[in-house]
């Protein structure tokens, strides 16, 4: 655990990627199995215990520190594990204990009911100084958010042991923590590990934003660019997996496409649902959302949201790789499949008619339709890679609705923002004058512009809730969104998509900003 906490105490403070890999590359090599297993899975966010959420940290604090003196420390923190850490008092024989292995640690709390874990995670907590209490805390909850993404991880376990990053894809996802296989390949004492006969996940290719418009649009293909989630549909006979764009398996929560899934493939397209306002054809993100994070949706909800995917790429025809042959060739064989499938959970991906740029810059500003955000321009000649590759795939998504609002609320935000008041909630107006909220932003502004809404949220105070303020309604913001959509979750009865804010309207009165039912009259069927 000592040397873990030094890892994380480290990453906190770095901010180089370069040096971030390196890091994490000399733990690994140092450290021990089962040790390192455990460590990769946790910065790579594939690591949790049921036992021990977020919502217990909280309870132990209320338990154990004065309410008020926590409340106004997390708020100056900006973090519960870091407040609760360093709150909790150093026993005086610390030094003399011996602070446990990561492999103990999970070994404990996976034997442990939620109703004892408290007392368990506590002894464990006992044992160690702050920086290993926070490690320990961050570890046990699987929230890290120390600025590693799974990519990344894999990265540094990859230039850790000379191995190449895209084998390393497509290991990982097949494998389970602490990796026994992958680090027994990693030291040179197994061969790759096997993954035959396994419905395991592949990297997804991504796309680059369309920067420049000098392409030659003769030498791509474009489809439209759909508002669902990205999935991989994996056909192993009669195992069939779905995975979301990062690996997740959700084959539960959709099991009535996995089900109509029939052959040996790997395919890569859109989950969507269907909306009757479309005729049957894709609804909304708004709608897809009513189907995902269910692991058991009821009958009546698949029968309400039937979902369908979108096909636009296969990666596996049968047991053979076909990813290093050309995108013409692949949609061959995809179209080829496609037409066995049952049409009404599966869909292909249509290739637009474009002749030149400006037209497909036309094509694209107009999409409003209720599943579509861009278009997708993709290399004829591509094969399909892990990750992004210059020059191979585009995404060109149209451009952004924008309202003008008027600022309500603002809390503090988390880590390196806790100090600053830098999530802000925002209103437009009824025809009755009444301002309601439409969204909460915290993203589109320079660290310039963050100070100055943090000194106008302190100077135009006229409420506080706890780590929230109510602000003077005079300062106006322009906000960008991709969609938005009606809630019955919200009093305005709407709820946008991908808020950010783009300007801020010091110029323009309050009482001038957008009204509710401008807003409204943005939704798209469905």
């Amino acid at each position: 655990m000592e040397a873990f906490a030094a890892l994380i105490d480290a990453l906190v403070y770095t901010r180089s990627r370069t040096a971030k890999i390196k890091l994490i590359a000399d733990y690994l090599r140092s450290t021990p199995d089962p040790d390192r297993g455990w460590a990769l899975a946790a910065l790579a966010g594939g690591l949790s215990v049921v036992s021990v959420k977020s919502s217990l940290l909280r309870a132990m604090a209320d338990s154990r520190f004065d309410s008020e003196l926590f409340r106004i420390s997390r708020d100056y923190v900006g973090d519960t594990a870091e407040t609760v850490a360093l709150m909790w008092p150093d026993r005086d024989d610390v030094a003399e204990r011996s602070p446990p292995s990561l492999d103990s640690v999970i070994t404990a709390l996976r034997a442990t009911s939620r109703a004892s874990a408290p007392a368990v995670l506590a002894a464990l907590m006992d044992s160690l100084d702050a920086d290993g209490r926070y490690a320990l805390l961050k570890f046990a909850t699987g929230a890290m958010r120390v600025g590693i993404s799974q990519r990344l991880a894999k990265t540094a376990f990859a230039d850790a042991f000379a191995l190449d990053l895209d084998d390393v894809e497509e290991v990982w996802h097949a494998l389970s923590p602490p990796y026994p296989e992958l680090f027994a390949w990693a030291r040179g004492e197994t061969e790759r590990p096997s993954l035959a006969d396994r419905p395991y996940f592949r990297a997804f290719m991504l796309a680059h934003p369309l920067e420049t418009t000098t392409i030659e649009i003769g030498d791509f293909a474009v489809e439209w660019k759909w508002d669902g989630i990205r999935v991989q549909v994996v056909g192993a006979g009669d195992d069939v997996r779905l995975y979301s764009r990062g690996g997740e398996d959700i084959t539960d929560g959709f099991g009535d496409i996995a089900s109509a899934f029939k052959g040996v493939a790997v395919l890569d397209g859109e989950l969507l649902v269907k909306g009757t306002a479309q005729g049957g054809q894709a609804a909304s993100f708004n709608a897809l959302q009513q189907r995902l994070g269910r692991k058991s949706p009821s009958h009546a909800r698949m029968a309400r949201y039937p979902g369908f995917v979108c096909l636009y790429d296969i990666l596996y025809d049968g047991a053979e790789d076909v990813r290093n042959l050309p995108w013409t060739q692949r949609r061959a064989k995809l179209e080829a499949i496609v037409s066995r499938l049952d049409p009404t959970v599966f869909t292909l991906s249509s290739v637009l008619t474009v002749d030149t740029i400006d037209a497909l810059d036309e094509l694209r500003a107009g999409a409003r339709d209720a599943a579509i955000e861009g278009v997708m321009l993709k290399r004829k000649d591509s094969p399909y890679v892990s990750g992004r590759r210059v020059g191979l795939w585009y995404k060109w998504k149209r451009a952004p609705l924008n309202a003008d609002c008027v600022m309500m609320y603002a809390q503090r935000g988390s880590g390196k923002r806790s100090s600053y008041y830098s999530d802000y909630t925002f209103g437009c107006w009824t025809d009755d004058g009444e301002l309601l909220p439409v969204g909460k932003a915290y993203s589109g502004f320079t660290d310039e512009e963050l100070k100055s809404l943090d000194r106008f949220v302190r100077n135009n105070t006229i409420k506080r809730f706890g780590p929230v303020r109510e602000v003077e309604k005079t300062l106006v913001l322009e906000v960008a969104f991709d969609a938005i959509a009606e809630s019955k979750r919200h009093k305005s009865g709407l709820a946008m998509r991908f808020p950010r804010i783009s300007r801020i309207r010091r110029d323009k009165p309050a009482e001038e900003a957008d009204h509710i039912e401008t807003l409204r009259a943005m939704i798209q069927p469905g």
